[in-house]
């Protein structure tokens, strides 16, 4: 058997993360071993068969995995190709004590919109400046697992607040240039955090990281109107760099920055008459 092994490993900085694990083993075979946070578990390709509290499990495309904690577990390739995984290690107090022994009973959940929020928090996780962006998609993302293990019904009721989502958005344009975090947002504003994003998506048609990024956008363009370089505009419009700036700047407007001169002379056109 060819070994084939990539792997991408870093720690976030998002509130809650702990370390974030891209990897493809093809022969790997991890031992009888603990961690101390909860393992969130997904795999694009192949199988991972595992040992937890001496029960074998699989892991797969269709299903997430929730390791719990201080829990023994192992983990091998279950096809010749092995296996591509991607894992959030996420704070122990995450989920808190009570719910471990759900975890053990239940590590797999078959949720298609659990998998394609746990997509979008890798994928914003990837990008150094999307972190409010990530912090929303966990928000959602813990809270369907605690739905899971407590054997609830996942999912919630739309939120029409207007009143906090007036507020929220009130802090989010007085400090959208140097961020705050949904952490701190839920703080000040004394509301849990997935209520306070279902209450602003509710009433202004947008979640508040998206509007935090069109703030910044509105920003840089006045700024390139102004004659600011773009490598600037991107520190002063609270982008994490000029390619951050870029990538969205073209998502929203459909063009570069480098492309925006709205000062730019218009040909004139000739009359008809002689």
């Amino acid at each position: 058997m060819v070994r084939s092994q990539q792997v991408r490993v870093w720690s976030p900085s998002v509130a809650g993360i702990t370390e974030v694990l891209h990897a493809q083993f093809t022969d790997h075979a991890y031992p009888m071993h603990t961690h101390g946070t909860w393992t969130l578990l997904v795999v694009d390709d192949g199988i991972v068969r595992y040992d937890l509290e001496r029960h074998e499990h699989g892991a797969f495309r269709q299903v997430v995995t929730l390791l719990p904690p201080e829990v023994a577990h192992n983990g091998c390739p279950a096809t010749p190709h092995g296996f591509r995984k991607r894992v959030l290690y996420l704070d122990p107090g995450q989920f808190g004590e009570r719910l471990i022994g759900r975890a053990v009973d239940r590590p797999a959940f078959d949720d298609t919109a659990l998998r394609r929020r746990i997509d979008l928090l890798h994928a914003r996780l990837a990008e150094p400046g999307d972190e409010f962006a990530a912090e929303v998609h966990l928000a959602f993302v813990s809270e369907r697992l605690r739905a899971h293990l407590a054997r609830r019904t996942p999912g919630a009721p739309a939120v029409h607040d207007p009143r906090v989502a007036r507020r929220l958005r009130e802090l989010l344009d007085e400090r959208f240039v140097p961020g705050v975090t949904l952490r701190e947002a839920a703080r000040i504003l004394h509301a849990h955090p997935t209520y306070l994003v279902r209450a602003f998506s509710a009433a202004f048609g947008l979640g508040p990281h998206q509007y935090v990024i069109s703030c910044r956008v509105e920003l840089a363009r006045r700024l390139l109107r102004e004659g600011v370089p773009a490598r600037e505009v991107a520190v002063e419009a609270g982008f994490y760099d000029q390619a951050h700036l870029s990538r969205h700047f073209k998502r929203i407007l459909g063009f570069n920055p480098g492309q925006y001169a709205p000062g730019a002379p218009r040909p004139t056109r000739r009359s008809s008459a002689g």
